[in-house]
């Protein structure tokens, strides 16, 4: 059985290339369209709602894949994303508009996740991506040359490399930039024409790119990069800005931690058993503590690490334990096999993050009823 997905060539044609089912099966991390491609499928064949020009689904179908539910016919959409709904309704109904959508949050709340989804259900294409560093140059985000035939044959269309942005405009789609802020402010503001004039000059060849209806961008930041290279006004003017918040409450953000760890168990072929739902919540618990710096209870005051102690993080302290459970131990979570990961990610500073480390381990989880196994096996490996 094979299927096919469609690959953008040096040139920017389209063109669609044939995937082996099987070989597709053994690619570590699957893009979103590809993973869900059942759910989309669904959704299309059940969506009769108005779509916006070049959209493949409506914004109500949109709606339904990222946050969950059930069809007609009984096929349940699992949810991509678990939170404030109308956040999402907001991000989806901004690129139905000319404004670019910027998903802002701190580390670790989904933005580059929800991104993607989004992508993926309103472009079929989430792959789109340019990733903001400091070294991202205006190539990056408008277009390069490939060099040999640039000598040989002067500027030409063939010897122009399309970047995501370019694919993007021309085909009427998404292009996601991750990490805005950490691109170089002068590189930022090429943005600035593209989102405005919804244009791409060319002028090496006389040309420019106009894009097609369906077009939008689709920027992350995090706060931790707040006055590493802020956005102008007149970019920030060019983007609807949506707050991703961290989960409301313990039982949210367990379950996002529960749901992402089972479908990264599934990627990675983990033999170990599900995670059961206790240790998923000792660590959310511990994390949402040490972020407050209050206990659940209200009763207790305790001190913060440096590091931010993200839902994303917590996911991978979980997906880390139940490796180490697989292969070292019978499979089953425990607190042993937590405890390296749910240390690591809390001290960062080995100075300052230690002590609080310490005094939290000390105050709060040595007296906790239940979570003697959690304290020992914590102090084993500080």
């Amino acid at each position: 059985m094979s299927a096919q997905h469609l690959d953008s060539g040096a040139n920017g044609n389209t063109v669609a290339v044939a995937t082996d089912t099987a070989a597709l099966d053994a690619v570590l991390r699957q893009h979103a369209e590809q993973q869900y491609a059942e759910e989309l499928d669904a959704l299309a064949r059940h969506d009769e709602r108005q779509r916006p020009p070049n959209w493949k689904l409506s914004p109500w179908a949109v709606r339904t894949y990222l946050l969950g539910g059930k069809l007609p016919d009984g096929f349940v959409v699992t949810p991509k994303y678990i939170g404030n709904a109308r956040l999402i309704e907001i991000a989806i109904a901004t690129l139905a508009t000319d404004r670019a959508l910027l998903l802002y949050g701190v580390p670790g709340t989904a933005k580059s996740w929800v991104s993607e989804h989004i992508a993926a259900a309103v472009a079929g294409d989430s792959t789109l991506l340019i990733q903001g560093t400091a070294g991202t140059d205006e190539a990056a985000i408008r277009y390069g040359w490939n060099y040999a035939r640039l000598l040989v044959e002067g500027p030409s269309p063939a010897a122009l490399v399309t970047s995501p942005m370019m694919t993007a405009m021309r085909d009427g789609k998404i292009a996601r930039i991750e990490e805005l802020t950490r691109i170089p402010s002068e590189v930022q503001d090429t943005l600035i024409t593209i989102l405005s004039e919804k244009t791409l000059p060319v002028p090496e060849l006389s040309t420019e790119v106009q894009a097609r209806k369906g077009f939008n961008v689709i920027g992350t930041a995090n706060n931790r990069d707040k006055g590493v290279n802020e956005l102008s006004s007149a970019l920030m003017r060019r983007f609807n800005t949506v707050v991703l918040p961290t989960p409301a409450t313990l039982e949210e953000e367990a379950e996002i931690v529960e749901q992402r760890v089972a479908s990264l168990g599934r990627a990675l072929e983990l033999p170990a058993e599900k995670p059961a739902l206790e240790e998923i919540r000792r660590v959310v618990t511990v994390f949402r503590e040490l972020r407050a710096g209050i206990t659940e209870d209200g009763k207790t005051k305790v001190k913060s690490p440096s590091g931010t102690l993200s839902t994303a993080e917590a996911i991978s302290v979980v997906t880390s334990g139940l490796t180490m459970a697989a292969y070292y131990g019978d499979g089953a979570l425990r607190a042993a096999d937590l405890a390296a990961g749910i240390t690591g990610a809390i001290v960062k500073d080995p100075v300052q993050d230690r002590v609080v480390w310490l005094e939290y381990l000390q105050t709060v989880v040595k007296e906790r009823d239940g979570w003697k196994d959690l304290y020992r096996a914590c102090h084993e490996v500080l």
